[in-house]
Parts: structure tokens; C-alpha cells; sequence
């Protein structure tokens, strides 16, 4: 082969009280990754489309091609490399989108040069693209977006990833308000110390997340879906964010919460059509403060990226 297509998809990253360590893959949205053997000896994108021209050309600072780099360098093979990006979701959408093109960057090279490598080797340099854009080392958008399911990341040194065999019938719906929150100063946003009372409750509702999800309880799973680190800070960053799982919550949801970093807010149930009716609530509810709103719907996508 002289290039290769890839889809990589977005994902819902923290998943109530799982911060930093819980994520799972969605079949839409999702990036498309082109890359191409080029007899220019380095690394260079070609083309950017459907970013609004937000996301810079240079290979030294995008998360694709940083991802990339560092697979080669890992490896100590030199290459020349064109690499075209198309973007099918927001940027700074809490969505994984930077995570969704470095996971697409390495398993494009992976499978064009036929290097056969691992998931878990190719997840170290997906993880350096996503530092990038993020300024922190976490794996609960790449994990998912590479591995597909619903992932837990056990522990980060060392790196241990697992992926939750879910008995759930589960059915995902998705509002990306169309604003723009950075990760980098989403985090900063947190506090750094946090009392043992909330991490008690914290570590109570991440294994009850995880029971939930195991057995198929998705009372359990609701109830469990309470985040005491993150989201009472960054809801603030989210017009109409009490409002919006309000009305998610009325029309029948396990639970809404907002995913990684924000500005999107998924909720769980268990039928397609009250996804439908769910997300359409949750948009009309967000109407009222951003203009432009999207929805998806999704079940738990077990594939993780394809080629195309």
C-alpha cells in the first residue's frame, strides 16, 4: 500500500465520577485520517479540512502527526510521510477530538507499513499527540478511541488498561453546544486537593459505575453517575448546563453528565427511540442559550477505528 484511510471516533471521556480513567467510543462522530508514503523524508500535512482553520498545519504541534512522530522515532524509522486530516466533530467539543486524530495518525501507520504493533504499544504515542493539545498525560479519550468499549484505565504508572465487558443494553445521546472549551484551562479549573469525604464518595460511585455496567444494573449505573471532582467546577463553563440535565433527566435518562472537559453532555437509556427523545429534549433545552447545537446518538462502539 502507498496509503491508507482511517476513521477514528470521538468518545465520552470521565463518564460521571471516572476522571481521567473511565471513557467508552461512540460510532459518530469521528475524524478521517489519509495518510500517504511521500519522498519528502519527513512528515507533513497536506490538508485540514472541516476545522474552521483552527488547527495548525505544522507537524511539530498537531496531535496527529506529533503522535505519529513519535511512533517512528520509537522505532528509529525514517519515512517521509503526507498526512490529510478531516475533521467530523467540534474542537474543544469534550468529544476526544484531538484524541480521535492521534489514535487515527498511529494505527494509519501501523497498518500501512505493516509494523503489526499491539494496541497497547500504539497507545503510548497516541497519548504524546493528546498531550499536545491537552498539556496532561491521560488516556480515558485515546484508550477508547484505540482500544473501542467501554474502557478503565486502572493506573497510569504503570499504564494499565481495561476494558469493561458491559451487559448493558445502553443507548448514548449527545448535545455538543457549538462553544469551544479548552481542555488545558478546563483542568486548571479544579482543585488540587480534595477532601476525603468527596474522594471516599468519589471512589464509591466509580465502582459502582463499573458494578453497574458488569452486571447490567442500570439503577445502579444511574445512581453511581455522580461526579465530585470535576463537574460541579466546569458546569459553570456550560450555558444552561442545570437546566439542559434537567430536561434530559425528565424525559428518562439514567443520568447526564458532561463529558471530558465539556462543552457536549451525554445521557445513557436503554431504547433508541428514547435516545431520540432525549437528545431532542437536551437541544431544546440548550436553545435557550447557544444558538447552534448538535446532537448524536450511539450505542457503545466496540470497534474502535476502521480502515476505510
Amino acid at each position: 500500500m502507498k496509503n491508507i484511510k482511517i476513521f477514528a471516533p470521538a468518545s465520552i471521556s470521565n463518564v460521571g465520577p471516572g476522571f481521567d480513567i473511565m471513557g467508552f467510543a461512540l460510532y459518530k462522530p469521528g475524524d478521517e485520517i489519509m495518510v500517504k508514503l511521500d519522498n519528502h523524508k519527513k512528515i507533513v500535512i497536506s490538508k485540514i479540512t472541516g476545522d474552521g482553520k483552527k488547527l495548525p498545519l505544522n507537524p511539530e504541534k498537531n496531535t496527529a502527526t506529533v503522535a505519529i512522530k513519535s511512533l517512528l522515532d520509537a522505532y528509529n524509522i525514517k519515512i517521509g510521510l503526507s498526512v490529510s486530516i478531516k475533521k467530523r466533530m467540534g474542537i474543544g467539543s469534550g468529544l476526544g477530538s484531538s484524541a480521535a486524530s492521534a489514535v487515527g495518525g498511529v494505527y494509519a501507520v501501523n497498518k500501512l507499513l505493516g509494523l503489526n504493533l499491539r494496541r497497547e504499544e500504539l497507545l503510548y504515542h497516541a497519548m504524546a499527540g493528546e498531550y499536545i493539545a491537552s498539556q496532561a498525560y491521560h488516556a480515558d479519550n485515546v484508550a477508547p478511541a484505540l482500544y473501542g468499549g467501554f474502557v478503565l484505565i486502572r493506573s497510569y504508572d504503570p499504564l494499565d488498561i481495561i476494558k469493561i465487558k458491559t451487559r448493558n443494553k445502553l443507548f448514548c445521546s449527545v448535545l455538543y453546544p457549538d462553544i469551544e472549551i479548552r481542555t488545558s484551562e478546563a483542568r486548571k479549573i479544579i482543585k488540587n486537593k480534595i477532601p476525603i469525604k468527596k474522594a471516599v464518595a468519589q471512589a464509591g460511585n466509580s465502582a459502582g459505575v463499573i458494578t453497574g455496567l458488569v452486571t447490567g444494573d442500570n439503577k445502579l449505573l444511574g445512581r453511581s453517575m455522580i461526579d465530585h471532582f470535576a463537574e460541579p467546577y466546569r458546569k459553570f463553563l456550560i450555558p444552561g448546563y442545570d437546566i439542559i440535565r434537567e430536561s434530559a433527566l425528565a424525559e428518562g435518562a439514567i443520568n447526564c453528565n458532561i463529558t471530558g472537559s465539556g462543552p457536549s453532555m451525554f445521557s445513557f437509556c436503554e431504547s433508541e427511540d428514547k435516545a431520540y427523545s432525549i437528545a431532542e429534549a437536551m437541544k431544546k433545552a440548550s436553545a435557550k442559550f447557544t444558538s447552534r447545537n448538535k446532537t448524536y446518538i450511539s450505542r457503545i462502539n466496540e470497534k474502535g477505528p476502521i480502515v476505510l
